[in-house]
């Protein structure tokens, strides 16, 4: 095994790896979320958002080309294609939902990517999914609909659009998952991984059409939020990728991943004043139904690791 392999990868029991590391791209996650945030705030918009983003993923996947592997066969580049397709549609999708609809309905509809997850597993895979996970994704789910409850101070936008984009994106990524799973151990995280990133910055160059302005017009100020926000975002999604190519359990891995909702409220409460975030002031129902999620959040965390 090369030596940079031995450094990026040490060796860990799969039961710690698909536990720990998705706890720990939550986390990074939950960060880069304010970042974005904040950059939002100073005028970036979405579309330049993701498009900045997506490059400078693929370049931090490009490192991972380092960790070698098999030689790529070209017949089979249609699968990181396939995978990139599913990752880039995922995209436009739920980023439509946030455009058009309320955060507070739609990421509670990215949820039920834990659930579509363990559906498409067997299906896809032939790998079955047993009722603890099924009941710890039903929790996840729960669990994040509870922490994005609101005041209901005005009714939800545009509801049927938000729903079908939201679900398409869920299904996208529910798929990307079980699909790097699937041919992860095939192509090696050195060169599957790569390749769907660098597709997908290629197709990402679409989105230029959707600027509201060129990239030079983005604020000075607002360039490290957004660099920062697209680190912690690469890093996460490596991190998290990673564990789903070596140690499969894309399921189990997902039910961990999406304590990032849990993460994120704890790091708006927490720190969110330091990326001049208000949403710390909250009403006591809000509370009282992201306490409620947050024991969901956990419930279904201990089921998996347990």
């Amino acid at each position: 095994m090369p030596a940079i392999v031995r450094v990026l990868m040490p060796p860990v029991p799969p039961q710690l790896a698909t536990s720990l590391f998705p706890l720990l791209a939550a986390l990074l996650y939950a960060f880069g979320a304010l970042l974005f945030k904040r950059s939002s705030d100073l005028g970036v918009g979405l579309w330049r958002t993701t498009f900045v983003a997506n490059i400078i993923v693929a370049l931090l996947f490009s490192l991972l080309w380092l960790l070698g592997g098999p030689p790529v066969d070209k017949e089979l580049l249609w699968q990181p294609g396939v995978i990139a397709l599913c990752l880039f549609v995922g995209q436009l999708s739920q980023f439509l939902a946030l455009e058009k609809g309320d955060v507070s309905v739609a990421v509670p509809i990215f949820g039920l990517k834990v659930i579509l997850v363990a559906f498409f597993t067997p299906i896809l895979i032939g790998e079955g999914v047993g009722l603890k996970l099924w009941i710890a994704a039903f929790l996840s789910v729960l669990g994040i609909t509870f922490l994005n409850r609101k005041d209901a101070s005005q009714p939800p936008r545009h509801l049927l659009i938000t729903f079908v984009a939201g679900g398409i994106g869920s299904i996208a990524f529910a798929i990307f998952d079980v699909l790097v799973q699937k041919w992860g151990p095939v192509w090696g995280v050195g060169r599957l991984l790569p390749c769907i990133f660098w597709i997908n910055a290629v197709l990402s160059f679409g989105l230029i059409l959707r600027f509201s302005a060129p990239l030079s017009a983005i604020p000075g100020r607002a360039w490290p939020w957004l660099a920062g926000g697209s680190v912690l975002l690469g890093v996460q999604s490596i991190t998290f990728v990673s564990t789903v190519a070596v140690f499969g359990k894309a399921t189990s891995t997902n039910v961990v991943y999406s304590s990032r909702g849990l993460l994120s409220v704890a790091l708006v409460w927490m720190v969110g004043h330091w990326f001049k975030n208000a949403e710390q002031h909250l009403s006591p129902t809000v509370m009282r139904w992201r306490l409620a999620g947050a024991f969901m959040m956990m419930s279904a965390i201990v089921l998996v690791v347990v």
